[in-house]
């Protein structure tokens, strides 16, 4: 650890001797709007000194001592040359060369809807909107179906829940955030993806690898960032609608208001219910829960650009209830009966958050930014004669502040933040309360050369009333030999406490007796966990004529030094202990992205899991972890015309390899199950702008899990089990809906 830290600010200190550099904004005007040009090249005449803007049109160029003027051209645009007398910063705009010789030329280039990160040290892949229409994404744990980054599992055979896993890590292991403020963590682990409507959502940035010191210590495979449509910017009027074949409805409705130059406000709601019993398989339990969902939010923005401030405010309260078992449960006469087994799991959640950002007006590189956000998460739950109940109450603050180091080249970010976590569990006839309370501090520097080099290196201490105090180092590298070729490699550090119950509450489906072998920890008398993350990433850009793609090949490697295993091998029983001996998780990926034409592209990947935990009984694999994943993705849109109608057809395939199974009186001990293919497809009409339909099939094969649950003909017995699922449940899903916007 000192060797590394010492490395880490014999980095920042060297590279922070820089030169003055000259910032810029290169752009056009087009329909009395200010476009920013990606891509533009900015050069010092005469020399080899030159560099590119980013996405937002920006550019940060280092001033050379032989020459005063400076070239600025991209293609389809007149090339100029401007003299600089004593600037230090420009905002320039470029003419369309074809205006002046033909009648009318009209340049397009479609966005991908996912977007890889070419600038930034750290591995990010960015999803937009228009990847979210791809399927039916009725929440942001049905988001990733189209994205091979993430893989998309059932949690089990009762909820209908979709749990995510990345770099063959759970979601426990990532920090997953709403607009950088920790989002999905304690009490919401095990459902709340579903709490986030899918409309909602402007765009999603996943990062692998240990995320930034910034927003926390909990982040060890990576983090998935959600950014909900800002009140400013989105459409005055949404509504959409949705229905399936497994009697799902759904409707959601979005306004927005503008009151004045400043200030906006944006009302959002969802409603889902399902009331249509489902029983494909005979079993006699339902495929699929019943359930019925409010949820509503409330945001306003604050924007005064000319005196450098912003600020978000938000309000949500949410009520989603679920009734899962057996086909004609009733929770009123039924409950607690040891006739017919049934369960509920009723949550109702308040969120709460404040952002504030300020920009110094006369020096835009330095800004300040205060973030803090609370909830209240209320669980009651009963799963046949079993009972989980919690209530999670939860506070979040973090001050931060940006500037440089002498130039642009060399910024850095500093801050604090605090978290408070207050749970109190009812676990069957037991009762478990925690507090956890954290203070810490970060400071992270980056540098970038402007030309092919660029890091980010980070460290936080924390002092944690449950975890000790501890020091968080992370570090991101970038560099290109050349300009399509993109070399990133990380690493660092992440620690948790882990909420057994809340995180695996799958186990309550089952008859299973909990044991927990406690060693004097803190947190159930167990230790926290803490692990390594190490990363490297190769990705390729290339043409084909007209055409365009690129090839990316990543690697991770997770090892835990400390880890609380949840232990299924033996029959009958489930295990929290500390692990003893190694445990890791390495990924694999190489993915290709191919537009063939403006109208079509593909999009492959191949993904290989070596993930192990020393548990009492040997070094096994994780079970239900497939080690082998493939996955393809066709997309077709035509051209739209000026009313903006458009045709658009998706195709996705995904190959999974056989997963192992724990012993059961199902499964026999080293049982594996069998390998699969799932297909989805989904084709919009759009009519125009602001109006379309579609309609779309997930499973279209119908492939289904035979005997999804153990014991479903004797529920009250030991061999119950309902968490051994490792393919879909309800088998082929139909479903239509409609968008709407003014």
């Amino acid at each position: 650890m000192k060797h590394t830290l010492t490395l880490i600010f014999s980095i920042i200190c060297f590279l922070s001797i820089a030169q003055e550099t000259l910032e810029g904004t290169v752009l056009t005007n087009e329909d009395d709007q200010e476009i920013p040009l990606q891509g533009a090249s900015v050069y010092w005449l005469g020399t080899q000194t030159g560099t590119t803007t980013n996405k937002n049109g920006q550019f940060n160029l280092v001033f050379q001592e032989s020459t005063d003027r400076l070239v600025i051209s991209f293609l389809g645009f007149k090339s100029d040359t401007i003299r600089l007398q004593n600037q230090k910063r420009i905002t320039h705009f470029l003419i369309s060369s074809e205006a002046e010789t033909l009648d009318e030329v009209t340049l397009t280039q479609r966005r991908k809807a996912i977007q890889k990160s070419y600038f930034e040290a750290q591995n990010i892949v960015s999803v937009n909107s228009a990847e979210l229409l791809k399927a039916a994404c009725c929440n942001l744990s049905e988001s990733f179906e189209t994205n091979p980054s993430i893989d998309v599992n059932f949690s089990d055979a009762l909820t209908g829940t979709k749990q995510i896993k990345m770099l063959g890590l759970t979601s426990p292991y990532l920090l997953i955030t709403e607009e950088n403020i920790p989002m999905i963590r304690g009490a919401s682990q095990a459902y709340g993806l579903t709490f986030t409507p899918g409309t909602w959502i402007e765009s999603i940035q996943i990062t692998k690898g240990t995320g930034s010191v910034v927003n926390g210590f909990e982040s060890i495979g990576g983090q998935i960032n959600t950014e909900i449509k800002k009140p400013f910017s989105d459409v005055p009027l949404f509504a959409n609608l949705f229905t399936s074949a497994n009697g799902r409805r759904e409707l959601n409705l979005q306004g927005n208001k503008k009151w004045n130059n400043k200030w906006s406000t944006g009302v959002f709601l969802h409603g889902n219910q399902r009331t249509q019993s489902m029983d494909q398989n005979g079993d006699d339990f339902l495929d699929v829960p019943l359930t019925k969902q409010i949820n509503l939010l409330n945001r306003w923005q604050y924007t005064d650009a000319e005196n450098g401030w912003v600020g978000f405010g938000s309000i949500r309260w949410m009520n989603d209830e679920k009734q899962l078992g057996k086909v004609g449960y009733d929770p009123i006469k039924d409950r607690n009966s040891n006739s017919i087994w049934g369960s509920e799991i009723n949550t109702e959640r308040l969120d709460a958050s404040l952002k504030i950002g300020y920009v110094f007006p006369e020096i835009p590189y330095q800004t300040f930014g205060f973030q803090s956000a609370y909830s209240k998460h209320d669980q009651d739950a009963y799963y046949g004669i079993r009972i989980y109940e919690i209530e999670h109450e939860s506070f979040y603050g973090n001050l931060l502040f940006n500037s440089i180091i002498r130039n642009t080249k060399n910024k850095f970010k500093a801050g604090l933040n605090i978290t408070f976590d207050n749970y109190f569990e009812t676990v069957d006839r037991f009762y478990f309360n925690r507090i956890d309370r954290s203070f810490g501090g970060f400071f992270e520097y980056s540098y970038d050369n402007l030309d092919n080099f660029s890091l980010v290196s980070g460290i936080r201490a924390d002092i944690h009333n449950n975890l000790g105090t501890f020091l968080t180092p992370r570090l991101h590298l970038r560099y290109l030999p050349d300009p399509k070729t993109i070399l990133r490699a990380s690493f660092g550090s992440g620690r948790k406490a882990a909420n057994i119950f809340a995180e695996n509450q799958t186990l309550f489906g089952t008859n299973r007796v909990i044991s927990i072998v406690e060693n004097g920890g803190l947190i159930y008398g167990l230790n926290p966990e803490k692990a390594w993350n190490y990363g490297i990433s190769f990705r390729q850009l290339f043409n084909i004529g007209s055409t365009s793609g690129d090839i990316t090949a990543d690697y991770y490697i997770t090892n835990f030094i400390d880890q609380v295993v949840v232990d299924w091998e033996q029959k009958h029983q489930i295990r929290f202990y500390n692990l003893e001996g190694p445990s890791r998780a390495n990924s694999f990926q190489l993915s290709v992205d191919y537009a063939l034409n403006e109208t079509l592209d593909f999009r492959f990947a191949y993904k290989n899991y070596d993930v192990k935990t020393t548990y009492n009984s040997g070094f096994l694999q994780r079970p239900l972890q497939a080690k082998n994943r493939f996955f393809a993705n066709m997309g077709w849109g035509t051209k739209q015309n000026k009313k903006g109608a458009q045709w658009r057809w998706d195709l996705t395939y995904h190959a999974i390899g056989e997963q192992r199974l724990v012993e059961t009186s199902r499964d026999l001990k080293g049982s594996y199950s069998p390998s699969y293919e799932l297909w989805n497809s989904q084709l919009t009409r759009a009519f125009q702008a602001n109006f379309e339909i579609y309609a779309g099939m997930e499973n279209f094969g119908n492939y289904r899990q035979i005997n999804p649950i153990i014991g479903a003909e004797n529920p009250f017995d030991a061999d119950f089990d309902t968490s051994q699922v490792y393919a879909p449940i309800f088998g082929r899903m139909i479903y239509a809906g409609l968008r709407w916007n003014l």
